[in-house]
């Protein structure tokens, strides 16, 4: 069911994420005013790593570097308006949105990624989380969780289960547009897709592929990174004639990549989400993940891939094997998967978004999330 009443949404973010651009130009398109509001359009950081301002369509784009600029903006936001905002705590200028928006007695909503909460650290940061709910628990509506333990997380940190929704980066669906390629003979492709840096542990993927029984695999490496010498010269060892280092891609070249492959491994450390699972699935390649990834929720949903735990080399060797043994995808079954990761489409996050308004509203019963409507 979709909710019928127009909305007056504001995105409140640090960059023009693509990660969320095409859930505000779909948000747009179901008849919504939509207002996305950005300290700076890119981060150094992120164009580093082939991100570009992505398309936003009709939406109004609002570039507010100071609090006077913020200030303004927050006067002139309708008295009915929504506004989705990135975290509570550590978001710089959206941090100072929200009390302007909690003076003005303003609808919030926080969108967050689970938060890394490993060793001492994360001690204090699940203090400070509970402590910050607590103090914002009269201004904020609820929270967007996105990734597949984020909702637990929040809810154990002091919001009430019934404000917390689990949710995801809905991605634009000019993935769909991608051609499926059907390979139907040579190695099994596996790919990788990140940054070249501990937390992305390709090196645990390289060595897992090099424990497995079937040498008839293959590695492909998209992206580059502080190790990526380290990492190249192991692969080489371990795989000798199996590894294809591509590079670093523009991101929107990136899916088409991924489509040539039979499986993508995202091995993380620790991942808020993984929007390249999103994609791989979108453009029908089936994807493994590791536990402390958001996305592991649709990996599971999917019905393909996997899941295993993170840092644990057996179990990604029992997983890859796992998935290898059933041999690539028909070209039937990934048309299926395409079909299916729609639900990741940025349509759907709108229909989603728009109906967990109403029900916050009283005007709709609790939804479910997309990926887990059958």
């Amino acid at each position: 069911m979709t909710a019928t009443s127009a909305k007056v949404i504001w995105f409140w973010q640090r960059i023009v994420s693509p990660h969320m651009a095409g859930l505000a130009v779909a948000l747009l398109r179901q008849g919504c005013e939509v207002v996305y509001v950005a300290e700076k359009r890119m981060s150094e950081e992120r164009a580093r790593q082939g991100w570009a301002p992505p398309f936003l369509g009709g939406v109004r784009l609002e570039l507010a570097s100071s609090t006077a600029e913020l200030q303004a903006l927050i006067s002139s936001a309708p008295s009915d308006s929504v506004h989705i905002c990135q975290g509570i705590r550590g978001n710089g200028l959206v941090g100072i949105a929200q009390v302007a928006l909690a003076r003005r007695g303003l609808r919030q909503w926080v969108v967050m990624e689970t938060v890394e909460d490993s060793n001492w650290r994360g001690i204090l940061k699940r203090l400070e989380y509970r402590r910050l709910f607590w103090q914002w628990r009269s201004h904020q509506r609820g929270v967007l969780a996105i990734g597949h333990s984020t909702p637990t997380w929040v809810a154990k940190r002091g919001m009430p289960d019934g404000r917390v929704f689990p949710f995801a980066y809905f991605l634009s669906l000019f993935l769909s547009e991608i051609p499926i390629v059907r390979v139907n003979e040579g190695r099994f492709r596996v790919v990788f897709v990140g940054q070249f840096i501990n937390l992305k542990r390709l090196d645990l993927l390289i060595s897992a592929l090099a424990l497995l029984n079937n040498t008839n695999v293959e590695l492909v490496v998209i992206g580059s990174g502080p190790l990526k010498n380290e990492l190249f010269a192991m692969a080489e060892t371990a795989l000798p004639g199996r590894i294809n280092l591509i590079g670093r891609l523009p991101v929107d070249e990136v899916p088409g990549e991924v489509a040539k492959a039979d499986c993508l491994v995202l091995p993380s450390r620790y991942d808020g989400w993984g929007a390249v699972v999103s994609e791989s699935l979108m453009v029908g390649t089936p994807a493994i993940c590791s536990d402390r990834c958001g996305s592991a929720t649709v990996v599971r949903a999917s019905g393909y891939g996997g899941v295993f735990r993170s840092g644990d080399i057996d179990d990604l060797v029992v997983t890859l094997e796992r998935t290898v043994s059933k041999g690539r995808l028909l070209l039937g079954e990934r048309l299926a998967l395409v079909d299916w990761a729609k639900c990741l489409g940025a349509d759907a996050g709108a229909n989603y978004l728009l109906n967990i308004l109403e029900h916050a509203d009283g005007r709709l019963g609790r939804p479910l999330p997309p990926w887990e409507i059958s």
